[in-house]
């Protein structure tokens, strides 16, 4: 395999697997191809999710690779709102959303709790008059504990938010400090309670093994807080650093040694992690990390903030990349994702794509079931405990062989 699975050393590059083709083979100029994807008649008996980012925060977190803003002020916020809604209003003019109904809606930032009640309600009833998530099975809404108030959370409540996500990362003030996140450990207790009280059908926490300054003393402790706190979902990121990050960015300036722990300690810290939580009765999701998938094509908004307002005011969407995928990428694309989740049903890749994925790629999944990372189950595979820790570094060996060496981001 040319995925290196046993590498020790969380060095500076991007790991997690996300999507494909890889977002480096994104480009602007097929963006034209997403457009057509708009504009194909309705395929209403398809799932339609939206996701909705608000990218301001408090202050930038040292390991954050997402495009956020921590120097806008109220008024500038209203006009990035103003253009969250133009745009969709523009999706919902196009002939591929009529007659189409959302399934989930998901908040995410960026901080989406930063923003006011006030500004809350004006997005939502802004949103709801051309897309509406009034009848969606889920609605997540990302939160960071110091931006919480318990009438904040009570106009999350009557806006519809059904999950609420709040982004814990640790329990321990001194390693909150030194990566950076803009609470601490008192306004996790407050902000929770708050949300108990408010009643939401359910409160996931999120943790990151292998922050700056983690220890086992620490992780184990971290672990027991979040037992103790018993949330109904539980997602546990491996910390990673991507190029864009503070932390990556003093590496490469200055050749300093990677102050994130090493791939095998983070695997036996998640690995307990799994332990302690399944024996609670959780089921655990991992990953780490505003992108969009419409029609067979995957596409991206532009970067800048002001550009981004000034193509919605000129009534048109703020597209920046796109990549159209082939039959076998877009059989890759759901793959890859499906085996993230733990297991693959060959069966639904038989009858969607009219391909047997056990026989396209035997070497592989052949391989991983030699070195004890999956077993097969008849039609079904399924990851073991260590390949669900080391996922995202064999997911490449399914790449097409031109896009396993690209660089992913």
């Amino acid at each position: 395999m040319t995925a290196d699975i046993a590498q020790t050393r969380t060095e500076v590059g991007n790991y997690f697997v996300s999507n494909y083709p890889p977002f480096s083979q994104w480009k602007p100029e097929f963006v034209t191809e997403a457009i057509d994807a708009l504009n194909q008649p309705a395929r209403v008996d398809d799932p339609l999710g939206l996701y909705i980012h608000i990218p301001f925060c408090r202050k930038r977190c040292l390991f954050c690779y997402f495009k956020v803003y921590t120097d806008k002020n109220s008024s500038e916020i209203e006009v990035y709102l103003d253009a969250l809604i133009k745009e969709n209003e523009l999706y919902s003019r196009s002939p591929g959303f009529q007659g189409r109904k959302l399934r989930f809606a998901y908040f995410g930032g960026g901080t989406p709790s930063y923003i006011s009640e006030k500004q809350l309600r004006y997005l939502v009833d802004g949103l709801n008059r051309h897309v509406s998530w009034q009848n969606a099975e889920e609605v997540t809404f990302e939160c960071e504990p110091g931006t919480i108030q318990k009438a904040k959370l009570e106009t999350l409540k009557a806006i519809g938010v059904t999950r609420l996500s709040l982004g814990i990362e640790h329990f321990d003030d001194e390693i909150l400090a030194a990566n950076g996140r803009a609470h601490l450990s008192p306004e996790i207790y407050r902000a929770y309670e708050w949300a108990r009280e408010v009643d939401f059908p359910q409160i996931n926490i999120d943790l990151i093994a292998g922050m700056s300054g983690e220890t086992e003393e620490k992780w184990r402790e971290a672990v027991r807080r979040a037992i103790e706190l018993q949330p109904d979902s539980v997602t546990i990121y491996q910390m990673e650093l991507p190029y864009n990050t503070v932390i990556s960015q003093d590496i490469l300036k200055k050749g300093a040694a990677s102050p994130i722990a090493g791939w095998d300690t983070k695997r036996r810290w998640l690995n307990y992690a799994f332990e302690q939580f399944l024996a609670h009765d959780y089921d655990i999701g991992i990953g780490v990390s505003s992108f969009s998938h419409f029609g067979g094509v995957n596409f991206q908004n532009v970067h800048n903030f002001e550009e981004y307002v000034r193509i919605l005011n000129d009534d048109r969407l703020p597209l920046l990349r796109a990549v159209s995928l082939t039959p076998k990428q877009r059989l890759i694309r759901e793959m890859v994702l499906q085996l993230k989740t733990g297991s693959l049903d060959a069966d639904y890749f038989q009858q969607k794509f009219g391909v047997d994925v056990w026989n396209e790629f035997r070497f592989v999944f052949e391989e991983l079931e030699e070195k004890g990372l999956l077993r097969r189950h008849n039609r079904d595979v399924a990851l073991t405990r260590d390949g669900l820790l080391q996922v995202d570094h064999f997911l490449p060996e399914f790449f097409e062989p031109e896009l396993r060496t690209v660089r992913y981001a």
